[in-house]
């Protein structure tokens, strides 16, 4: 079982139009809500790739119903701790080109409500040949909340993905994951150096045991020990590419459980990154362009 921890879940809300234009009006095509946040994402791609897997994290007030209500709708393992403040709402506006998203900043949770947070991944640990942890902190928990659970991780000596930014992703870095994901932004802002390469290899003296650095468009770089792989989709796909990012996190993870090689766990994320892009909604991916990826991605060394 891969277990995905998501700090702060999200119902999200998609919204299809034509074109976004602001400060108008604008009429929605299509609109579709469902439960969401990066490692719910994660969850969902692994669910639709036949592997077990169980999502946690906070659920409260009746965005949180409606949370729990469409995961059990989807058939996803779950445990969701209760909490007093409302779950937060993302909004992803989709249009002909491009996604802009916006989020809610999301409950306050307490130090009771975080410890508890921490004790159920403990406890459920025991059961897990991965941990995946996606996504913000929500407010009221201290930047080291990552470095929290992938200690848990650490600890029981299972692999842990970080899936996190800014000073989150730096303490998480210290306790020594086992892979840590972030975009070339994220990794020059967490770290001050420019070049995204560089700042990769930074954080693996600090304690990352591999970086998978995401390039956009341009693929997915792999560093570890041995060196670095990078590997790039075949042609550009057009759609929604909010939830790409979580699906190349939910190959990574497959490829930690079931033991694949770096080329394979590379081409693989990025096979499965192109798909997401082609799948209206966040946390699917399009069957079709998953084979036609895995047929034509080149795995290359940098």
């Amino acid at each position: 079982m891969i277990l995905t921890v998501t700090p702060n879940i999200a119902l999200d809300i998609t919204y299809h139009i034509e074109r976004l234009t602001p400060h108008t009006s604008t009429r929605v095509s299509d609109v579709k809500d469902r439960a969401g946040g990066k490692g719910i994402n994660v969850a969902r791609v692994l669910h639709s790739l036949g592997h077990e897997s169980m999502a946690v994290g906070f659920a409260g007030g009746t965005v949180g119903a409606q949370i729990r209500e469409d995961l059990d709708a989807a058939g996803l393992r779950y445990q969701l701790l209760p909490i007093m403040g409302q779950t937060r709402r993302s909004v992803s506006i989709v249009d002909a080109t491009d996604a802009t998203v916006l989020n809610e900043a999301g409950p306050e949770i307490t130090k009771h409500e975080w410890a508890a947070l921490v004790a159920m991944v403990t406890e459920l640990i025991k059961q897990a040949s991965v941990l995946v942890v996606s996504g913000s902190l929500p407010p009221g928990v201290a930047a080291d909340g990552v470095a929290d659970l992938v200690s848990v991780a650490v600890a029981a000596d299972t692999p842990v993905i970080a899936d996190s930014s800014g000073d989150a992703l730096l303490a998480a870095t210290a306790a020594g994951p086992t892979l840590i994901k972030p975009n070339g932004p994220e990794i020059v802002a967490a770290t001050g150096i420019d070049d995204p390469m560089a700042a990769a290899r930074a954080l693996m003296a600090d304690g990352a045991g591999e970086v998978a650095l995401s390039l956009g468009a341009e693929g997915l770089c792999l560093l570890s020990g041995e060196g670095a792989l990078v590997a790039a989709p075949s042609r550009v796909v057009a759609g929604n590419p909010t939830g790409a990012g979580d699906a190349a996190v939910a190959a990574l993870a497959l490829g930690l459980a079931e033991g694949w090689g770096a080329r394979r766990m590379v081409g693989e994320a990025v096979a499965l990154s192109a798909a997401a892009v082609a799948h209206p909604l966040a946390g699917g991916f399009d069957p079709e362009v998953y084979r036609e990826m895995l047929e034509s991605v080149e795995v290359k060394e940098r």
